[in-house]
């Protein structure tokens, strides 16, 4: 079976899928801001740093956030999904009509438009002084803000709901089938929107060119969509936040 599962995966489309998301980490690492550049930045100060980095705000303007958002909203959730891909892909094999390109396509799409609005929100939270240059939080109110935010939603059944599905993508797919691959794409990307959008917002308080945070955050929803362990993740990880929340209130760090 795990023979089976490698050989498949192997095949023209997925190498196509897994060289989007090494391109879109390359491409994170190289549009992430260097150390030195950030040590400059306590030295010197940011307004220096926020007249030589075409990658920030001001700079790079709304298209180039959109991108940015872009492109990072694809590196990260595409690993999360990998397992309702190989679901779908397991339709093909057993002989259903399938457009795995449509279905990638139709995700892709609700992460575009998450990318517009969290490229909206870091131009306008940027602009009025609440994050700095690099996309993180100035604000101790902004980031016990957001830490509260994605753990009370862990704790919600919207969220839970949300998550179900994606932990049994095929009741998803066979509940959705006659609606064609571009709308079963969409309708995974929003499911896979409301798994994830708050903790995605945690990048303004991690840093939004934080390679670190990206990584750790991929990690977590990615275990947080598998049908076993993620069910011992979701509300453990919300009252961790929880507790984030409180301390930055409490210490300011």
């Amino acid at each position: 079976m795990i023979a089976t599962r490698i050989r498949l995966m192997g095949r023209p489309h997925w190498l196509g899928l897994y060289a989007m998301i090494l391109v879109g980490w390359t491409a994170l690492y190289g549009m992430a801001l260097p150390a030195d550049l950030r040590a400059a930045g306590a030295v010197y100060g940011l307004d220096l740093l926020a007249a030589l980095c075409a990658a920030l705000p001001d700079a790079a303007g709304f298209g180039g956030l959109v991108a940015m958002w872009s492109v990072m909203s694809a590196a990260m959730m595409l690993p999360t999904t990998l397992p309702a891909l190989a679901t779908y892909d397991d339709l093909a094999s057993a002989g259903a009509e399938t457009r795995f390109s449509h279905l990638v396509a139709g995700y892709l799409a609700v992460w575009l438009g998450f990318s517009v609005l969290a490229a909206t929100a870091q131009m306008a939270l940027f602009l009025i002084g609440l994050l700095d240059p690099f996309g993180t939080s100035l604000s101790r109110g902004l980031s016990a803000g957001l830490l509260a935010l994605a753990g009370l939603y862990q704790l919600t059944p919207l969220k839970e709901a949300c998550l179900s599905k994606c932990r049994a993508p095929m009741m998803f797919f066979l509940q959705h089938w006659d609606e064609g691959p571009w709308r079963n794409g969409l309708r995974l990307g929003a499911v896979c929107l409301g798994c994830c959008w708050a903790l995605m917002l945690l990048a303004f308080v991690g840093g939004v060119m934080n390679l670190a945070f990206m990584g750790v955050a991929t990690v977590m929803m990615a275990l947080e969509k598998l049908p076993m362990l993620g069910r011992w993740l979701t509300r453990p990880m919300g009252v961790g936040l929880l507790a984030a929340a409180a301390l930055t209130l409490a210490t300011g760090s």
